[in-house]
C-alpha cells in the first residue's frame, strides 16, 4: 500500500494512493488525529487500519493535487554514506567499522515533480539515489533483530549533494543541508507491499540515460544495523 502527504486548496493532508488518484484520510480521519499527516496517524494507528479504507472510491485526481515531501516536518533526518560496497572498491576506501552517518534538514527538502534547488554559489550540485526508510514505531537502543518492526515503510530519495561544500572537511553535512536539494518521496510504501528490501535496484536517469545502478543486497551495513545504530527516538501524540 502506498501513502502520500499532499496540499490541495491551501490545506494539508495525506491518503492512499492509488493508480488513477488519491483516497483522502485526512479528511476521514480528521476527527481521530490532532492533525492531518502521515506521521499522526503512524503515531495512533497501525498498517492495518489501512484496509478499511483501500477500496474507497478516488477522491482526489493526482493533477487536484500539489504532492509534499512524504514526511513533511521530520524529526530526525539521519542519513547513512559510503555504504555500498562496489563504490567503496571502486574508491578504494577502507572498510569501515561503524557506520557513516550525516543529517538533513526538513527544509532541504522538496516533493515529487518539484525542482531541487543549485544554490548560486557552487557548479558542483550532484545526485545521489537513494532508498529513505521511515520510522514508525519510535524506541532507543532498538537491536538488530527489531530493527525491522519499526519501519513504517520505504520511499524514494534524490539526496542533492554541494560537493565541494560536502568536501570541505570530513564531515559531509555541510554539503547535504541546502534547502531545496533532497527530493523526497512520491508515496511510502509500506513493508507488506515491498518485501525483501535487499532484492530491490537503484537506478538514477538523467535526460534518460541510467546514471547510477545498484542493489540494495549490495549495502555494507543492511538497514536494521543503522536503525539500531542511531538510537532512535520519536516522540508521541504530536508532528514529527
Amino acid at each position: 500500500m502506498k501513502l502520500l502527504s499532499y496540499s490541495r486548496k491551501g490545506e494539508v493532508s495525506f491518503g492512499i494512493g492509488k493508480s488513477n488518484g488519491l483516497i483522502d484520510l485526512g479528511e476521514r480521519l480528521k476527527n481521530k488525529l490532532p492533525a492531518k499527516t502521515i506521521t499522526n496517524f503512524l503515531t495512533f494507528f497501525g498498517h492495518e487500519f489501512l484496509e478499511q479504507f483501500v477500496n474507497h472510491p478516488i477522491d482526489f485526481s493526482y493533477s487536484d493535487i500539489t504532492f509534499l515531501p512524504v514526511i513533511p516536518s521530520p524529526n530526525k533526518i539521519l542519513c547513512v554514506g559510503l555504504n555500498y560496497e562496489k563504490h567503496r572498491i571502486e574508491t578504494k576506501r577502507d572498510v569501515a567499522g561503524h557506520p557513516t552517518i550525516f543529517t538533513r534538514f526538513a527544509d532541504s527538502q522538496v516533493a515529487h515533480l518539484q525542482p531541487l534547488i543549485k544554490p548560486d554559489n557552487s557548479d558542483r550540485f550532484d545526485y545521489e539515489a537513494e532508498m529513505a526508510i521511515v520510522i514508525g514505531k519510535g524506541g532507543r537502543f532498538i537491536s538488530e533483530e527489531d530493527a525491522l518492526s519499526h519501519i513504517a515503510g520505504y520511499t524514494c530519495y534524490n539526496d542533492g549533494s554541494v560537493r565541494n561544500y560536502q568536501r570541505h572537511t570530513s564531515q559531509f553535512t555541510p554539503g547535504k543541508t541546502f534547502p531545496g536539494t533532497g527530493g523526497f518521496g512520491p508515496y511510502l510504501v509500506t513493508p507488506s507491499e515491498v518485501g525483501d528490501y535487499r532484492k530491490l535496484p537503484i537506478e538514477l536517469r538523467l535526460n534518460g540515460n541510467v546514471m547510477q545502478k545498484a542493489t540494495l543486497a549490495d549495502l555494507i551495513f543492511p538497514i536494521p544495523r543503522p536503525v539500531s545504530y542511531t538510537h532512535l527516538t520519536l516522540p508521541t501524540n504530536r508532528e514529527v
